[in-house]
């Protein structure tokens, strides 16, 4: 990282220079400029976004089989595109869809009634897409979720150039995405996790884009004026410079409203993206001199106007997810209302909202009692250091006859684990970003480890609930994002001194080539390769990873 923006103070208002001099610092620190290897950026912004694809998309279509609980997400798309609701489905019916040609308008796997499930429909109309377009086989289930995955790498890329203001840094960013094994498993199966985290990524960058867009045109209005003193004195004026219109907070609403229509986790970045928004805009008017009570005041002014684009776009976005439940006649619980009359004031609303809110409140009892023991669970506490990864299909010997990898015993499976070198210096370079926010109020890395914790805090309340580690995909981005922040202050400024940068240059250097054998070693087990029994263990290195 070549700079950092420090405590975000005013500079004094001094006397106004002679003559046609226009200085202005503070429209600088306002809106600092980009790097100006534009052409270069975009080149290698495609060439990472390139190796993400390979690696998600190469032979997708394995393993020929239901892996995880695809069981339940690639029949509920399927059922969406049927009849608009999700239905139970048969007992065979993974067979059925295995030994069927992939024509998803044909296949009859289930009953006629409606299933009860506890997550809203955007993630598994993503699914539907892919067996829309490519039929239901593992591939038409997987294809969106390695699209994602790859379009997620584009994002980080291009959102931490734009948020560090180095292309170096952002390549980084986006290669470890590329090679995390858990975004990689994650975007070669059917399951919700990773829509949830394209969408927040996406949040994230459009929250980031209205503080460049909002800031930026403030530093067009300072160097409107003669010089700093003069602007100064004009944008305290009141409770601070006026924002205007905000349309990327609308983007931002309607991307944090398809996460949380994905899974209700999306719930908490909304809060903390938004109360981000609202004291950046503090910052803002103590930035430009207003008093610290008027930009209170200003901010929670805009603040108002911020809950109405976030949150106000976030609930229509989310009800109108649910239209095919709404327009039906047989959703699970679509006819509760009609069967429990309201009063009062609940007799204003329509029988299918009172009927969706109550929906709702039985699969909130559902998440919240959920405590069946399983296998793989974990507890949130460990998943910065992946101690207890999730394997989402495995095969040995028998089921894979002897000799097929050239050895006696054969092993072959998906392990939904992070990049070890990753997540662990990740792990650290966290810590270390957490001290930057409270030591040198650096608000960039206030930024990415705010979004870490709304994807990983909320679950260390939930101790005694069942809880995967899988879920941590959604963190995936951030760790990655941090880690490459923290490498870049290792590496220090361009114009450091010589020894200075070649001993940065190296640890960074032995970061980056260990975590790109580590790929190499453990993609195997990433993508279902076959490979020999001793080789699969390996790459066990702890009892907690079988």
């Amino acid at each position: 990282m070549t700079a950092t923006i420090e405590a975000e103070r005013a500079p004094a208002p001094g006397p106004p220079p002679s003559g046609d001099q226009r200085l202005s610092p503070l429209a600088d620190r306002l809106s600092p400029a980009m790097p100006a290897d534009r052409a270069t950026s975009w080149w290698v912004t495609l060439a990472i976004t390139a190796l993400a694809g390979v690696l998600r998309f190469w032979d997708l279509g394995r393993p020929h089989a239901v892996v995880f609980d695809e069981t339940y997400y690639m029949k509920d798309a399927l059922s969406l595109l049927r009849y608009g609701t999700e239905r139970q489905f048969v007992d065979d019916a993974n067979d059925l869809i295995l030994a069927s040609d992939g024509n998803w308008r044909t296949i009859d796997v289930f009953k006629d009634s409606a299933a009860y499930v506890v997550h809203p429909p955007v993630g598994k109309w993503t699914i539907a897409i892919g067996e829309y377009a490519f039929g239901l086989t593992p591939f038409g289930w997987r294809f969106m979720m390695a699209l994602l995955g790859t379009l997620l790498v584009l994002l980080v890329v291009r959102i931490t150039r734009r948020l560090t203001r180095s292309t170096l840094i952002a390549a980084a960013a986006g290669l470890f995405v590329a090679i995390d094994g858990m975004s990689i498993a994650l975007s070669r199966t059917a399951l919700l996790d990773n829509t949830l985290a394209f969408w927040v990524v996406v949040a994230f960058g459009c929250i980031l884009m209205d503080r460049e867009r909002t800031r930026r045109r403030l530093a067009d209005r300072v160097r409107a004026f003669a010089d700093d003193h003069d602007a100064i004195m004009s944008l305290r004026q009141g409770y601070g410079p006026s924002s205007g219109w905000r349309p990327w907070r609308w983007a931002a609403g309607f991307a944090l409203g398809m996460a949380c229509a994905t899974k209700w986790s999306g719930v908490w970045f909304v809060v903390a993206f938004g109360l981000c928004t609202v004291a950046w805009e503090y910052g803002t008017r103590r930035l430009v001199g207003t008093n610290a009570g008027d930009a209170v005041i200003g901010a929670f002014l805009d603040g108002l106007r911020a809950f109405v684009a976030i949150v106000g776009t976030v609930v229509v976005v989310y009800v109108v997810s649910w239209t095919g439940w709404i327009l039906s006649d047989d959703g699970f619980y679509r006819d509760w209302a009609s069967k429990n009359p309201a009063s009062g004031v609940w007799a204003l609303l329509p029988d299918w909202a009172r009927s969706l809110w109550y929906y709702h409140g039985q699969a909130l009892s559902f998440h919240q009692g959920l405590s069946s023991p399983h296998s793989y669970q974990s507890n949130a506490w460990s998943w910065l250091l992946q101690t207890r990864p999730t394997s989402f299909f495995y095969e040995g010997t028998p089921d894979i006859p002897a000799g097929t990898c050239g050895a006696d015993k054969c092993a072959a499976e998906v392990l939904a684990l992070g990049n070890p070198i990753i997540w662990w210096a990740g792990a650290a370079a966290l810590v270390h970003q957490a001290w930057r926010w409270a030591a040198r109020r650096d608000w960039r890395s206030g930024y990415v480890v705010l979004a870490l914790l709304a994807a990983w805090a909320p679950w260390l309340g939930f101790q005694g609930r069942t809880i995967f580690t899988f879920y941590s995909v959604v963190m995936a981005p951030f760790v990655c994002i941090a880690l490459a922040m923290t490498l870049g202050t290792i590496l220090g400024p361009a114009d450091a001194e010589p020894r200075r940068r070649t001993i940065g240059a190296s640890v960074v250097g032995s970061v980056v080539l260990l975590a790109v054998a580590a790929a190499w070693f453990f993609y195997p087990i990433w993508s279902a390769q076959i490979m020999p029994y001793d080789a699969w263990h390996l790459r066990m290195w702890f009892d907690t990873w079988v």
